[in-house]
């Protein structure tokens, strides 16, 4: 999987600085996994992708990164993880897939990656609901549509949201991605907005470029 807008954007977006324990759900290429070692120095990260070669993929950046030591890496679905799982997470991150009736991509790995056919809304809340911390946060980014659709199922499963920011992709553009944070207790809600480009291409907004700016050689 190749390194996108969503998966930067979530990984720098996610308020996991003060966490020991880091969940990554759809590694992928361990991208949101590698950001949060980063950001957080003492955290213990934990990556898992239903694609066997997405994780070996992962493991291979783990390895070359300055933080393999907390990085770990397994072979696994969210259901069959958290059968298996011995601890909790203070922080969740996922950007999960997210095309519910689209065509398939004839490959079938990037299907797995992108839609939801096995791996509805529900699967994820109920499993990291169950993952989670007491004062513990999910993360998460998805189309503004099947954004609010979920937040509407999170109250099923008793969680939170404590902040919303919508993404647009330009000064003109309707909002494309919503970034959701929720907890299991009952908080204000923050809500803001950032917007990705400035009105001509590759020419950023000052917000995102000083939030991503970290994890880029140019921007």
């Amino acid at each position: 999987m190749k390194v996108g807008t969503d998966g930067v954007l979530l990984g720098a977006w996610a308020a996991v600085e003060e966490a020991k324990t880091i969940l990554d759900v759809g590694t992928g290429s361990g991208l949101i996994a590698l950001m949060a070692a980063q950001r957080n120095s003492a955290a213990h990260i934990t990556a898992i992708d239903i694609e066997e070669t997405s994780t070996i993929q992962a493991e291979e950046n783990f390895n070359r990164s300055p933080w393999q030591e907390r990085l770990t890496v397994h072979h696994a679905s969210l259901e069959q993880y958290a059968l298996t799982a011995n601890t909790t997470f203070d922080a969740i991150i996922s950007n999960p897939p997210y095309f519910h009736q689209s065509l398939h991509s004839p490959d079938k790995k990037r299907t797995l990656a992108r839609h939801t056919a096995h791996f509805t809304q529900d699967t994820l809340l109920a499993n990291c609901c169950e993952l989670l911390s007491a004062n513990g946060s999910i993360f998460l980014i998805l189309p503004v549509t099947e954004g609010e659709i979920l937040l509407t199922k999170a109250i099923d499963y008793q969680l939170f949201c404590t902040q919303k920011t919508l993404v647009f992709p330009t000064t003109s553009s309707n909002p494309k991605r919503l970034l959701i944070a929720l907890t299991k207790t009952q908080q204000p809600l923050l809500e803001d907005t950032i917007t990705i480009e400035s009105g001509i291409r590759h020419h950023y907004s000052e917000d995102f470029a000083s939030m991503l700016q970290a994890f880029y050689l140019k921007l």
